[in-house]
């Protein structure tokens, strides 16, 4: 068995290939990354590494076959909502159209298996909290149509071709690896509990809260979070049920419960014993004041359980890893 991911030096690709060597399977891994926002050292030893773009088919086109792989696992591409009504055509090019050289060239090689990280941006603004997988898409990003997009595509493609395919609708990932070996490492990235455990370590003076006049609790824009180390689970049970002959599948990847920005600004202020420096500024173009995932689809599913639906644990891991990172 032998499997590629892309975007395997990255904050949620890393954890998926640590996730698969532990599971000791004699699993083959394959990573291509071109490490424009991934980190070369989080990556396991004993992966074959390959640093290079999604969009080069040739490149892509000769890993699928020196490596034999039958199943993608796809993370490459960008990530940051506001980032992408900046920069549109960035993301479409990044997201869309590469993905979409990367579905042809698994087609041309016969590739079985193709999971996609797609998110819970596509639905937009969620007429119902929680929101199912049936509920409507209306992505309001250039970064959400790019994924959705990306889904059309895929479902087109098997329907096509015959590939069984994953599609996983996350919500916040968050966390990092509890046993220290990779973790959340761009220096730009702009996840809110990254960012709170940054200013804990004094590596930034304040955090800003973009938006306190939300239609939510306390005003402030409330999330999913599911700790990193649950998805990439996530991601190997979807992997074993393709490749046990399971049906393709689409799923939203959370706990079913929200936190406000300000619940997670106090769980980081539990957990590090430090008080955090606030700053308020206005709504950020394409945040949502509330997003939650229905996740009766997932337990349907899937022989999956939680081990780290836990806020301050989830908070824990991401102190660790950043105080890690500041030695």
């Amino acid at each position: 068995m032998s499997v590629l991911i892309t975007g395997g030096a990255g904050y949620i690709g890393s954890h998926m290939a640590h996730h698969l060597i532990q599971a000791g399977e004699n699993e083959k891994i394959a990573i291509i990354d071109n490490l424009s926002t991934g980190v070369e050292q989080n990556m396991p030893r004993g992966v074959n590494f390959v640093r290079g773009d999604i969009a080069d088919q040739a490149l892509v086109s000769k890993i699928l076959e020196n490596e034999k792989i039958d199943s993608v696992i796809h993370f490459a591409g960008s990530v940051v909502v506001p980032e992408s009504v900046e920069k549109p055509l960035d993301y479409y090019a990044n997201n869309t159209a590469a993905t979409r050289s990367l579905i042809e060239a698994c087609v041309r090689h016969g590739v079985p298996n193709f999971i996609f990280s797609s998110t819970a941006a596509v639905y937009g603004t969620p007429p119902t909290i929680p929101v199912s997988e049936d509920s409507p898409t209306s992505a309001e990003s250039p970064y959400g149509r790019s994924k959705l997009m990306t889904e059309w595509m895929l479902q087109d493609a098997a329907a096509a071709h015959g590939i069984k395919f994953g599609i996983l609708r996350y919500f916040n990932v968050a966390g990092a690896d509890p046993d220290g070996r990779t973790g959340q490492s761009t220096p730009r990235a702009t996840h809110l509990i990254k960012r709170a455990c940054e200013v804990a370590t004094g590596k930034f003076p304040h955090l800003t809260i973009f938006g306190t006049d939300y239609d939510t609790p306390d005003g402030t824009g409330v999330r999913d979070f599911i700790h990193v180390s649950d998805l990439v689970d996530i991601h190997k049970c979807v992997l074993d049920r393709l490749r046990g002959g399971g049906s393709s599948l689409l799923i939203n990847c959370g706990y079913g419960r929200g936190f406000s920005v300000r619940e997670v600004v106090a769980a980081v202020e539990r957990v590090s014993g430090k008080s955090l420096a606030v700053e308020l500024a206005p709504r950020r173009p394409g945040d949502l004041a509330a997003v939650v995932a229905n996740t009766a689809k997932l337990s349907k599913l899937l022989d999956w359980k939680p081990r780290h639906d836990d806020l301050d644990k989830i908070v824990e891991t991401a102190l660790n890893w950043e105080r890690r990172l500041g030695r």
